[in-house]
């Protein structure tokens, strides 16, 4: 498992990455897909929508469940990974990467330093 440290992390096990463009990049940690295991489905919350810190932004459908995601931290859902619709197990090869899942522009763009660093995500799950 990997857990980049220029990310910040959730208790709900989601990560964020701010870009340039001041946008919050949001994704499941690794240690989450392979909890829910081969990924089958990825349904998101529309561009545009509002989502208040911990909201659901939408679910992800594994062979062995569904789980919701939740956002971080609250804005406006700028972004969707359109790709996730015929590959949705890029969030099983690459988490952190081509498996990202929406961009939100942050209300409070502080509010990403308050979520928990690498570090701190890896004792909480006990990596």
């Amino acid at each position: 498992m990997t857990f980049p440290p220029d990310l910040r992390y959730t208790k709900d096990h989601e990560w964020v990455r701010l870009d340039d463009d001041g946008l919050a990049v949001i994704g499941i940690t690794d240690y989450a897909q392979g909890e829910l295991g081969d990924i089958v489905f990825v349904e998101l919350e529309a561009e545009g929508t509002e989502v208040e810190a911990e909201g659901a932004l939408g679910t992800v459908e594994a062979v062995k469940t569904v789980s919701e995601l939740f956002a971080p931290i609250a804005g406006t859902i700028e972004a969707l990974n359109d790709a996730l619709d015929g590959a949705p197990e890029s969030v099983n090869a690459d988490p952190y990467g081509e498996g990202w899942m929406v961009k939100v522009r942050p209300s409070d763009p502080d509010a990403v330093a308050a979520l928990l660093s690498a570090d701190e995500y890896k004792e909480m799950i006990g990596a």
